[in-house]
């Protein structure tokens, strides 16, 4: 089993531009293909600077969620000032998280901590259950050309 932490993570808070998901979750490839365009889009567009100058920190998120029964992919910061059009501000609840840390290559380690975590960690732990809502992996820069990034779930004691 890929290996993970049990941490307790106070609420935090946000500020997305996302698109709902057209592919089958379970269809990996399709699903990267589809969140890389919408990626290539917000930096030819100009949204993805417009969330890094109002971000508090050099961190990216990726966020998964279905809201009001669409999954939707997000691409996120934790804002230190209001972006007016952003598609969401997303509320992560204190809780217990599940956590996957991980390095590697920045354009897959989002998808590589997801798939391992909800591929590997989750369908094994047995003493804590995801039961829905947001989860989230954030990405930062090592400095020797690798991202290091961590994988949060949160869950609920059995």
């Amino acid at each position: 089993m890929a290996a993970y932490a049990l941490e307790f993570k106070k609420s935090f808070t946000l500020t997305a531009y996302g698109f709902s998901i057209q592919s089958k979750v379970q269809d990996r490839q399709a699903m990267h293909k589809e969140k890389a365009e919408f990626w290539d889009k917000l930096k030819t567009d100009g949204r993805f600077s417009k969330l890094k100058e109002a971000a508090k920190n050099d961190r990216e998120w990726s966020v998964n969620e279905v809201y009001r029964g669409t999954a939707w992919n997000y691409f996120a910061v934790e804002a230190g000032r209001s972006v007016p059009d952003a598609t969401r501000i997303i509320e992560f609840p204190e809780s217990e998280y599940i956590v996957v840390a991980g390095s590697g290559d920045k354009e897959t380690l989002f998808d590589e901590l997801t798939y391992r975590a909800f591929g590997e960690v989750l369908a094994q732990v047995t003493d804590y259950a995801y039961v829905g809502g947001p989860n989230a992996t954030y990405r930062e820069d090592s400095g020797d050309g690798t991202f290091y990034g961590e994988f949060w779930v949160p869950v609920v004691k059995r």
